[in-house]
Order: structure tokens, then sequence, then C-alpha cells
């Protein structure tokens, strides 16, 4: 049997998967609507095969990266869940860079997010990747039991977390002190949610994320860059109301729609990735971030 592509599959299936991944079906509905579109030579097996991440094949930038200085610290977070882990990455040399903190999805720390805190230091940053898992034991190595945990955390308690982590990061001493922002889904709303409660932040860069209130909007201090997929209808809804407030309060910000393509776009370790959007958006996120940080 060939392998599957991309091709092979309907927008639906890419949307069930959407529902699944953000806690609108559990594994029992989502598996019997899935297998609706096993037909032919696809298989219900195959199908959940090619969707699922695969993210030891597909990192960008190794853990032993030798450019790097890469590796596990914790910090604290009073406001939040107490003692956080995150990866710090920065290039090997001792001067004072810009910070960024890189936000996982709604899964905690996988693979995935580590890699890109690895490609922001590789692009001559500090990067923090925190796990808001923490509290309960940390990424527990797969992301159906990742979206159980993040459940029984409280959303503002992790946004206190990563609050925290700018305040570490600030601290360091390899930081110039500018720091940016950011997030991916989840991260995407807690980057967004950054730009509202740190005055300090240099820069927020929310990956089809969900967005504050009109209120919230008032406060928010740092530019910002907004990557959107077209066919990420849930998130997008939201899109209208807040460009409205941003314009009414005239708030610094860019906003890029990228064409046929479904949220979670930029993660390269599953069938929803599109090598040109991602590079383009991450091509951008980097102009944006020496820009604003350097």
């Amino acid at each position: 049997m060939k392998p599957l592509k991309k091709e092979d599959i309907k927008q639906e299936v890419f949307d069930l998967y959407d529902d699944y991944a953000h806690n609108k079906l559990d594994r029992r509905q989502f598996m019997e609507k899935l297998s609706l579109y096993a037909i032919g030579s696809i298989t219900v097996t195959s199908l959940l095969s090619f969707i699922t991440p695969n993210y030891l094949e597909n990192l960008v930038v190794q853990p032993n990266d030798k450019r790097l200085d890469s590796d596990y610290i914790t910090y604290d977070s009073p406001k939040g869940g107490g003692s956080i882990k995150g990866l710090l990455s920065k290039p090997k040399r001792p001067k004072k860079l810009p910070g960024i903190i890189v936000v996982h999805e709604n899964r905690g720390l996988n693979p995935y997010i580590e890699d890109v805190g690895r490609r922001a230091a590789l692009e001559g940053f500090i990067s923090l990747a925190p796990d808001a898992l923490s509290p309960l034991g940390g990424y527990p190595g797969n992301d159906d039991e990742g979206r159980t945990l993040q459940r029984q955390r409280d959303k503002q308690e992790m946004l206190e977390d990563f609050v925290a982590a700018f305040n570490y990061l600030k601290k360091h001493k390899n930081c110039n002190g500018n720091i940016g922002v950011v997030g991916f889904c989840f991260g995407g709303w807690i980057s967004n949610m950054m730009a509202v409660k740190v005055p300090d932040l240099k820069a927020a860069v929310p990956f089809y994320g969900s967005q504050p209130s009109d209120e919230d909007v008032t406060k928010i201090q740092a530019p910002l860059l907004l990557h959107f997929a077209e066919l990420d209808k849930r998130v997008n809804a939201g899109w209208p109301d807040y460009e409205a407030a941003l314009k009414a309060d005239n708030k610094l910000y860019e906003a890029y729609f990228y064409p046929g393509v479904n949220h979670g776009f930029h993660n390269n370790s599953t069938p929803r990735f599109d090598e040109a959007a991602a590079a383009l958006a991450w091509e951008r996120t980097i102009t944006f971030f020496n820009e604003k940080l350097k």
C-alpha cells in the first residue's frame, strides 16, 4: 500500500483533528468520526498514523547541536505553578543577547516546541521554553496525555508561569533585557496576553492564537506580529473584533493570513505543516524580533 500524502486527505479530516486536539471531541468520538473517512485502501490506522505528530524525525536543530548551549533550568512562579521547568538555549558565545520566551500549545513542552526554542537561539537570541505542565510532572511524552494534564491546570495560573519566565530571563546574566514572546495555539493566546500583562515586553508574535478582550487591548504596549491560517475558522472568527480594538487604540501591529493552510501550519511534525507558509512566517518573525529586540 502506498504511503498517504497530504493530498489524499480530505479537509474534513484536518478539521476533525483540530476539534480533537482542542478538546471538542473525546478520543472515542474522534475515532468514530475518523472512521467515516476510511475508504478503500485508506484505513483508520493509516489515517491516525498519518495525522499523529512525528517529532523525532522532524527536528530542525538537534538537542546536542554544538553551536548551542541548551539545557533545562527551573525558575520560580509564585503566582502560578510554583517551580517551573524550561529549556534555556543560547549560542555558544558570552555576550548579552535579547531574549525570546517560546510558548507551547495545549499539551506541554513537547519536542517541537523545544526545537523552536533552539531555532530561535541559532538566530542570535537567548530563548526560554517553559513547560506549564511542570507542577503535574511535566510533558508526559505524548500529546494526548499532555492535553489531559493541561486541562487540569488553571489558564490564568499558566499565564503567570510565562510572565514569571519573562522575569527570570530579564535577570539572566546573558540577557540584555530586551525580551519578546512567540507562541503557538494556546501559546498564541499566552503571547497576546503577555502583551497585555507585561509592560516591559518588547514584542509579541502569536501564531493562530485566541484574542484578548477589548478591555485588555487598551493595556497592550508591545508591538504585535500576528500569524493566521486561512482555513482556521475557529481562531479567525475573533480577529475582526480584535483588529477593530487594536485600530481604535492605535496599537502597533502587523497581521498576516497564509492562504490555503490549516491551524498548526508551522508545526513540521504533523501533516498540517505547510513548508512555504511556515518558512515565510518564521522569516517574518525573526526579522520582527531583530527590529524590536536588537
